[in-house]
């Protein structure tokens, strides 16, 4: 085994010292990567639709492809193409078969979309996953850490299958694909990773805990953090470390890290280094490669061509919808610090199709970037224009000031005294005054972004805040059977869903309404 270790290191060293990527470079790899996804998806029932013979062959690859081909939604793309798939229908977007149908976490919508995962992005994926694993070159490890073990906290690979298709979390989907090499490391193991009741799965971990030696977990912050706390109380220990001394790594996603990461690291014995990851139902799109990166390395050549859409009123609508006729931008045309939506194209079948998540470039000279939120995560009842990336700094703000531990939060907005106000749910087990805490979320709002400052002298009248258990906001994801996995909670609450948490609390006791 140690001798494993040692080749694993060199390889990895060897894979990390690749050159960076120039601009002209990043904007020539786009070009190729949207060429070959055109190329394979020429007589897609999709490809036929849009002509994309005429246009590989067209001068301008990129504007012919941005002139020729409309952009999608999930909803529009699911109803026109994607439902075929579902009912068996080959080449439909991709010239495949669809066997796996990856269901997303469901934020934004009140149910769970279904993504087609495709053979070639099981490949994407598995090879973005390798140059994550080489990035590691750039940390200083010892040879023992590629030795041990990868805790994955994911979805069942117990996958429903649904007569022409199987649909499960993409977590439960690519670990039940995941390489044979790396069968040797991969955690919980088979066996309790087609587990499909969450708890039974908690506990199967926590069974066997101590007999593994875990240097990398990866997982949602939430749901790890559930399982230390579960691992320490059954073993009646301190820390996680003193199961798993030589944890090293904590690869998260799927949710902005800093709210939970004062709570997570009360949990640990020592320092452990943390790196982002951007792996969506729709693909693997980045992954912190640095040390002390702000942001993610975009994968450029890997199955996934991106268009960027400055996030303006001129290109979405008041409900985070795309207006018709926006502005779409290349690789090659975005600027450092300015939010976009993301576009994609990708080697599963999507077709300039909404991800549905904002982000901004920490670095151009790197290609890192930055998630700031959703296209409908963000509050602008009249014109406050408050996004999640205002919300996430406001709470690690107010946490650091107070010195509490909030884990969860959601925001709303309502109507108050003829016009607006924004309530906020706080998930925290910490003792503080609700009055407070409204004054240091609303003070740092007025700091972080002016058009919010301006709004609260005029038409946002006030702010609300409900303190609330943290066990609360899981309980009710454990209802609507979205407890584990990659699930996550709404950071921004709207309409209906609004209205049923709102019930759910009233009905639990927790908050009274006049």
């Amino acid at each position: 085994m140690a001798l494993l270790g040692s080749i694993l290191k060199r390889t990895i060293e060897i894979g990390g010292k690749l050159p960076k990527i120039r601009k002209a470079d990043a904007y020539r790899q786009q070009s190729k990567t949207l060429q070959q996804l055109l190329t394979k998806a020429e007589f897609t029932a999709f490809g036929e639709h849009y002509n994309f013979t005429r246009i590989i062959g067209s001068e301008d690859l990129v504007q012919a492809f941005q002139q020729a081909v409309d952009t999608h939604d999930y909803n529009s793309i699911f109803k026109k193409w994607w439902y075929r798939s579902l009912n068996g229908e080959p080449y439909v977007c991709w010239p495949d078969h669809i066997k796996y149908f990856a269901l997303s976490s469901g934020t934004s919508e009140a149910s769970s979309k279904q993504i087609p995962v495709t053979k070639d992005m099981l490949k994407a994926i598995k090879k973005t996953s390798i140059m994550q694993i080489m990035s590691q070159y750039h940390y200083d490890l010892p040879k023992e850490h590629f030795e041990r073990g990868m805790l994955m906290i994911g979805g069942s690979t117990h996958l429903n299958y649904n007569g022409t298709y199987f649909e499960g979390d993409l977590s439960g989907i690519t670990a039940g694909n995941i390489p044979f090499w790396f069968q040797h490391f991969y955690k919980p193991g088979t066996r309790i990773s087609k587990e499909r009741n969450w708890n039974s799965k908690l506990e199967e971990i926590t069974k066997n805990a101590r007999s593994w030696d875990i240097s990398i977990i990866c997982g949602v912050p939430a749901w790890t953090q559930i399982l230390f706390e579960q691992i320490i109380t059954h073993y009646n220990v301190s820390n996680i470390h003193e199961i798993w001394p030589n944890l090293a790594i904590y690869v998260h996603g799927g949710v902005h890290f800093e709210p939970y990461k004062k709570g997570f690291e009360k949990l640990l014995g020592k320092p452990i280094i943390y790196l982002e990851t951007y792996l969506a139902s729709e693909g693997f799109i980045a992954y912190q490669n640095r040390p002390d990166s702000k942001g993610m390395k975009l994968v450029l050549n890997n199955g996934i061509f991106y268009e960027f859409v400055p996030f303006s009123n001129n290109n979405f609508d008041g409900d985070g919808d795309l207006k018709t006729g926006a502005e779409t931008l290349h690789i090659g045309q975005v600027r450092e610090g300015q939010e976009y939506a993301l576009l994609i194209s990708t080697c599963s079948g999507a077709w300039r199709y909404l991800i549905g998540d904002t982000i901004k470039f920490t670095s151009l000279e790197h290609y890192e970037i930055a998630i700031t939120g959703r296209t409908k995560h963000f509050l602008s009842l009249c014109g406050e224009h408050l996004s999640q990336d205002n919300m996430n700094k406001a709470i690690k703000m107010v946490s650091d000031e107070l010195n509490i531990d909030i884990k969860e939060f959601s925001v709303t907005g309502i109507n108050h005294q003829s016009l607006f106000a924004h309530r906020w749910y706080i998930g925290t087990d910490d003792a503080v005054d609700a009055e407070i805490l409204k004054e240091k979320i609303d003070g740092h709002l007025k700091i972080l972004n002016d058009d919010y400052r301006v709004e609260r002298i005029a038409a946002l009248k006030d702010v609300f805040v409900d303190i609330l258990p943290t066990h609360v906001f899981y309980d009710w994801m454990r209802q609507l059977g979205k407890e584990g996995g990659q699930n996550k909670f709404p950071r921004v609450m709207k309409k209906e869903k609004q209205n049923d948490w709102e019930h759910y609390l009233i009905q639990k006791n927790l908050i009274k309404r006049n």
